[in-house]
């Protein structure tokens, strides 16, 4: 029987990457509820095993359930009538099986019936449905929004949502509106609390909301009259059980048409305030988009993952003048290229979710006990890391995502523009990836100013610090090389002393640095396993290329070059 964790040996090797075993103790509070949980884990083998056995159920569940049924959900899609939203039905049966496996609420604490698993092996399950299903991750992956309510709702909200969606419940976050997409300051959704009931009250429209009938649903709102910015919002818990809220349509897609997007209409809906009013988009939704920016970067490196397979897979087979296309060159560096890529994005993937767990581990540490000074220096860095490499890995990945679909279709030729072949739906469904959770442009406007101001470049020299194995030091010279040529780049551009110049320049550097960090990676897991050395070679070769070009592109720059691309 076909699975997809177990046939994808690239997992098993970043699951067992050497600072999980910091993780999981940090995540299990060393091991503090072995006596209180028959199934908390005792120790870190006992952790890891857990996580190996749940991956390996993800991907049967995958491979012989979500994967076939992705083609119909596809055809079929959800609809709308008059109780809401009702899913395809092979994504009901998707969710009924991943219900019934207990794999929602992945990493909430115990106490809230969840498995308390850290951001890694989550990151992994959204890896693997993403690559059967792109669309369902979408549904599956909503979760991720109960990670909000356990960080910054009160303990009676904890209580009350937190074990429903460790038993299924279905989640959304309401964030878009018609007149504000990118620009969420710009949310106008109203929120009035009524002295007579002492509840608040939601009215307005909100616009592209994924899964937007979803049971659960956490919601910007303008809580402060006469604001017009992020200073009059505040954060909302919606649930549908308390009715007020109708899906006025189900928007008509291209891609992940299984994953409904809804626009709804709030007519005094009743809701409840999370946290501290005025915080909703300041910190809340901050935090929330953080999470759902490493979920579609999982989502893209899954998808990029079915893209190539499925591009190998008829290379393989198809013959052209007597031979397997594989066999041609053209074919098989595409191939080759794909490979390094997707291996690259599946590093920092997984590199930003370890630091991510780290700082959110300690995180919550400090709410328990006051933090010593090493842990709030490991905080503090591990933080930093994550909040640099997040807008990285959502903007490179899904930039890859696409370009591999794009490669795995052309290699199908007219086949792949098809639909008797997965690739026309993968290639649809890769397309959302680098627009939706923040574009790549906004990506990299969130990039730009760790590049300005050298954090980037601190990253990058505390990789090459790293002590490797003698036969990969050339390798490390080309990346030190490269590293030289970026900074230079950056020195350039700074000196100019103009911000509209530094945005100009600003998605050069930030991929400049983005291969570099890539590169590092690459070949820190080369130095770990010798298998990863085909895709270090291939990628820097190309790397080194693309840095070469774009750092001659800012050398031949200079301030007038705004004027000659502005469209008054």
């Amino acid at each position: 029987m076909d699975n997809f964790y177990l046939d994808n040996p690239d997992l098993k090797f970043h699951l067992t990457h050497p600072l999980m075993k910091k993780i999981v103790a940090l995540k299990e509070r060393n091991y503090a509820d072995k006596g209180k949980y028959d199934y908390a884990p005792v120790d870190y083998e006992d952790a890891m095993d857990s996580y190996d056995k749940v991956l390996e159920i993800v991907g049967d569940i995958c491979a012989n359930i979500v994967g076939p049924n992705a083609d119909g959900v596809d055809k079929e899609g959800p609809t709308l009538n008059d109780k809401g939203v009702t899913y395809a039905s092979g994504t009901q049966q998707n969710l009924e099986a991943i219900i019934k496996a207990g794999l929602m609420g992945i990493t909430l604490p115990r106490e809230y019936e969840g498995l308390n698993f850290s951001i890694v092996p989550y990151t992994m399950i959204a890896d693997i449905v993403s690559r059967a299903d792109a669309s369902f991750v979408n549904i599956w992956g909503l979760q991720d929004c109960a990670e909000t309510i356990h960080e910054f709702a009160s303990k009676e909200q904890k209580k009350k949502y937190l074990p429903r969606v460790s038993k299924g419940a279905t989640m959304a976050m309401d964030l878009t509106e018609p007149d504000a997409g990118s620009d969420l300051q710009a949310v106008m959704l109203k929120a009035t609390y009524n002295e007579a009931t002492g509840k608040w009250y939601l009215n307005g429209v909100k616009r592209f909301i994924t899964n937007g009938d979803g049971e659960i649903s956490l919601v910007l709102a303008r809580t402060e009259e006469g604001t017009t910015d992020a200073r009059g919002l505040s954060m909302f818990i919606y649930d549908k059980v308390n009715e007020g809220v109708s899906v006025r349509r189900i928007e008509h897609k291209m891609g992940i048409i299984g994953s409904p997007t809804c626009e709804l209409v709030f007519r005094n809906a009743p809701a409840e305030l999370v946290g501290e009013r005025r915080f909703g988009l300041i910190k809340y939704v901050m935090s929330l988009m953080n999470g759902a920016r490493l979920g579609i970067a999982a989502q893209s490196v899954g998808i990029a993952e079915a893209a190539y397979r499925e591009a190998v897979k008829f290379a393989r087979e198809r013959e052209q003048f007597g031979k397997p296309i594989i066999k041609f060159p053209a074919i098989y560096e595409m191939l080759s290229n794909m490979k390094a890529r997707l291996d690259a994005i599946r590093s920092m993937l997984y590199e930003t979710a370890r630091y991510v767990d780290i700082s959110k581990s300690y995180t919550y540490a400090g709410k328990e006990h006051k933090l010593t000074p090493e842990e709030r220096e490991e905080l503090k860095s591990a933080q930093k890391i994550a909040d640099l490499l997040t807008p990285l890995v959502k903007g490179i990945s899904s930039e890859y995502c696409n370009q591999l679909a794009y490669d795995s279709l052309q290699i199908h030729g007219g086949s792949g523009f098809m639909k008797d072949y997965p690739i026309e739906r993968i290639y649809r469904d890769a397309r959302i990836t680098s627009i939706y959770e923040g574009t790549t442009q906004l990506q990299v406007v969130a990039a730009i100013r760790g590049i300005t101001a050298g954090n980037y470049l601190a990253q990058i020299r505390a990789y090459e610090m790293t002590e490797i194995k003698p036969e990969l030091q050339t390798y490390r010279r080309i990346l030190i090389s490269m590293t030289e040529e970026y900074e230079d780049a950056v020195n350039a551009v700074v000196a100019v002393g103009d911000l509209e110049y530094t945005d100009f320049h600003a998605r050069r550097l930030v991929e400049m640095a983005g291969n570099i960090i890539m590169g590092y990676l690459l070949m820190l897991d080369t130095n770990r396993i010798h298998e990863y050395w085909k895709s270090l070679e291939v990628f820097l070769k190309g790397a080194r290329a693309e840095n070469k070009a774009r750092s001659e592109r800012i050398r031949i720059s200079n301030i007038n070059d705004l004027g000659k691309f502005k469209h008054e």
